[in-house]
């Protein structure tokens, strides 16, 4: 064989490789719970789905793909999780607050993963980036995004013209006939950038991170009144807020049409989740209903299940189609499971030390595994200022509870497998070692990473 053939052989290789490169669309939603959908989303939890909202497009993702029942978002607030998901880095790590010293165009991030599995990769942001991110979409590797946007840009009181800037200070929804929280121009864009990039024949992915259903509450006067009509909600929603999530979901079905319309959903994997767990009030909401998170505990800013348990499905090839998973994943695993579909060789030392996440791959053709090679088959959760930290192992979960001091004030354990609701179901005197052992592993993969600690403000006292 001489070194033309060896030549020809080589390049026919490598465009088969680039070829089979899948395409990959993760679609972020924000502050959106676990149970807010209208398809269940743990068959063995007949409460994990709501009666009320309208997601056709949601259930037709998830009918035709796998529903991860223990999914998480990283932190149970935007801007941590949206960082710790870019780099594929735990928050105790990265930052657990908006305000982080983490430069993220400074580390691993998922389009350096895909471009370093396949240079051919072309990858775009739509949609919110994220407050105090430091690093542009650009820096971190992007060809396109909408840049440096937040939650004004979606549309926050002070954005809709109220004064104080409150939503307090406003109505408890507002109607935009155009564009309501952004939803059709974020889509416009990533179906733009999916028609170019398949017209160019290049593997890509996009990131669709919609401004819905964070607040403020904003919906088409059309979609207000359908839900006004339809009657009570079965949670402490409002007819806006159901309407508004209404308008997301017909933004998941336009994604999820246009890859029909460009024939590649053979090859392109379809990812769904949520920026942190749904709100535990809503403006115009009655507590007389029950929680909006029900049947979770807690909500958006905690770290009980209700703030950080999030819808989590994936449709792609190999996806077995109406299947659920029960094994718990993570926001910062996308960033080792895209590397290695995108035909990386998955191993931690060809990322790098950084990354805390594992690749969930395996899981699409066996659901019922277990084991990622996750060390100490643990996912961490952390956010110190607010007295908290947690830890994920198997079916336990510890909770730990930080003094002003910064020291351990005390621990709860729950086991999450059968009954998902943390509210008295605490077991930690029944199992005691296992919750001393899942303490000792918190607490040593916490200093490993140099994880913040409590800080005190401490004020002088005056003198008399």
């Amino acid at each position: 064989m001489n070194i033309k053939q060896l030549a020809l052989i080589f390049v026919l290789g490598f465009v088969n490789y680039c070829q089979a490169s899948p395409n990959i669309v993760l679609i972020l939603t924000d502050d959106h719970g676990w149970s807010q959908m209208a398809h269940l989303t743990d068959s063995r939890v007949p409460e994990s789905t709501s009666a009320y909202l309208e997601t056709p497009n949601m259930n037709r993702l998830a009918g035709q793909g796998m529903r991860f029942t223990s999914g998480y978002s990283p932190a149970p607030l935007c801007t941590p999780t949206r960082r710790a998901i870019l780099c594929g880095s735990a928050t105790a790590r990265c930052g657990s607050e908006f305000k982080s010293s983490w430069v993220p165009a400074e580390h691993m991030t998922i389009p350096k993963a895909l471009k370093m599995a396949n240079p051919n990769y072309r990858c775009a942001h739509f949609g919110k980036w994220g407050e105090q991110m430091i690093s542009t979409p650009e820096e971190c590797g992007y060809d396109a995004s909408d840049g440096m946007t937040g939650n004004n840009t979606g549309g926050m009181p002070a954005s809709l013209g109220v004064k104080g800037g409150s939503h307090n200070d406003g109505p408890p929804n507002f109607i935009d006939n155009i564009d309501p929280k952004r939803t059709k121009t974020v889509t416009d864009s990533a179906i733009a950038f999916m028609q170019e990039q398949t017209a160019a024949k290049k593997p890509f992915y996009v990131q669709i991170s919609y401004y819905a259903q964070h607040l403020s509450i904003v919906s088409k006067q059309k979609s207000l009144d359908k839900y006004k009509k339809k009657g009570t909600p079965d949670r402490n929603y409002t007819h806006a807020w159901a309407a508004m999530m209404e308008e997301l979901d017909q933004g998941v079905g336009r994604v999820l049409g246009a890859i029909d319309d460009l024939d590649i959903s053979g090859n392109t994997y379809v990812m769904f989740t949520a920026d942190n767990g749904g709100r535990g009030t809503l403006p115009g909401g009655s507590k007389n209903r029950l929680e909006p998170n029900h049947p979770l505990t807690g909500a958006k800013h905690s770290l009980y299940e209700g703030g950080i348990r999030v819808p989590f499905i994936v449709r792609g090839p190999g996806v077995q189609a109406g299947s659920f998973c029960h094994t718990p994943v993570v926001g910062y695993d996308y960033l080792p499971t895209f590397y290695e579909l995108a035909g990386g060789k998955y191993a931690k030392e060809n990322l790098t030390g950084d990354v805390d996440g594992v690749s969930f791959a395996k899981l699409f053709a066996n659901p019922k595994e277990t084991k990622l090679g996750r060390p100490d088959n643990a996912v961490y959760f952390h956010r110190p200022n607010k007295s908290f930290s947690a830890m994920r192992q198997g079916p336990y979960k510890l909770m730990l509870f930080w003094k002003p001091n910064g020291d351990v004030a005390r621990h709860e354990l729950y086991r999450l497998d059968k009954n998902p609701r943390e509210d008295g179901h605490e077991i930690t005197n029944k199992e005691p070692k296992k919750a001393e052992a899942m303490k000792a592993t918190l607490l040593a993969f916490l200093e490993s990473v140099g994880a913040e600690k409590r800080t005190v403000n401490v004020k002088k006292r005056k003198k008399k």
